[in-house]
């Protein structure tokens, strides 16, 4: 990867995990189901005037709408409102990639390998310390819908698979469009009428989280995935929880205990084992005929 590509994707890694932060802050002056409506609204509707169709049948809009738009970001911002810590979110909320295999497995039918189960179990197990740790000290039930949230988006990306956009920006464009609507619908009636009258500070959250996290990111996302595999840029995504727990101890004072790290450190090492290929041994080189002998059969 061209060094300043790298820099991108690292950078990329940075905004995505201080989103988490941005996100505890806008949830202070706004209920989690109106700020994920407001958020999509924003990057959605007035962006889809200077973006084309999405270029695949509207089913897979809606499915990755209802599945990452709908059910991620409402099981997400719940659970960040009923007390999981931002950082701590930001880790759990890596297991998608957990939940991904599980979901590709059991709907498109791919093979499960022995490496695969070898880094879901080892994640799994870094997941149990995360629940262990935090069932000791905060609600189990925030846990519980941040876990909810992860699953939701490893089935949208499942969903997202099979839809195969050729543009991810564009794409994300018309999944926000369509989560804005059912998310504001749900808030009206779960969380009543709205009240638009947050500070500053409220809007500038929400403006980050619609304009540099979701259009500018994925602008990016897309950029980079257009000049390199998959397999080379999705990795960096590991980094995520690295920028999300340390943004949240920088700027909350968010703590970071010793289980916290040893569970990134086995949901990582879990995921990066899971997703990587085995080595293959080098074909042998052919031998040289004997120039003594003659020709085979």
């Amino acid at each position: 990867m061209r060094p300043r590509h790298l820099a991108l994707v690292i950078g990329l890694a940075a905004v995505w995990g201080f989103n988490f932060v941005v996100m505890q802050i806008g949830l202070r002056h706004f209920p989690p189901l109106l700020y994920a409506g407001l958020r999509f609204a924003l990057a959605g509707f007035p962006a889809l005037l200077f973006v084309g169709r999405p270029g695949v049948p509207w089913r897979w809009v809606a499915g990755v709408a209802a599945t990452i738009g709908v059910g991620q970001f409402g099981f997400l911002l719940v659970g960040m409102r009923a007390g999981m810590p931002a950082g701590l979110t930001s880790l759990v909320l890596q297991t998608q990639a957990l939940f991904t295999v599980v979901f590709a497995v059991t709907l498109l039918g791919e093979r499960l390998t022995a490496r695969r189960v070898s880094g879901l179990a080892v994640a799994f197990g870094g997941l149990a310390v995360v629940a262990l740790g935090f069932g000791l000290s905060g609600p189990i039930g925030a846990f519980a819908l941040c876990l909810a949230a992860a699953a939701a988006w490893g089935l949208g990306n499942v969903v997202q698979r099979r839809a195969a956009p050729p543009d991810s920006l564009r794409f994300m464009v018309w999944v926000s469009a369509f989560s804005a609507p059912p998310l504001l619908l749900l808030s009206l009636i779960l969380e009543g009428v709205p009240a638009l009258s947050a500070p500053v500070e409220g809007w500038l959250s929400l403006g980050y989280v619609a304009f540099v996290s979701t259009l500018g990111g994925f602008g990016v996302w897309g950029l980079l995935l257009r000049r390199y595999d998959a397999s080379t840029v999705a990795p960096y995504t590991l980094l995520v929880p690295v920028f999300g727990m340390s943004s949240a101890a920088l700027v909350t004072g968010e703590p970071i205990s010793w289980l916290d790290l040893l569970a990134a450190a086995l949901i990582v090492a879990g995921v990066l084992y899971a997703g990587s290929q085995p080595r293959r041994a080098p074909a042998p080189a052919p031998r040289a005929a004997d120039p003594l002998s003659g020709p085979t059969a």
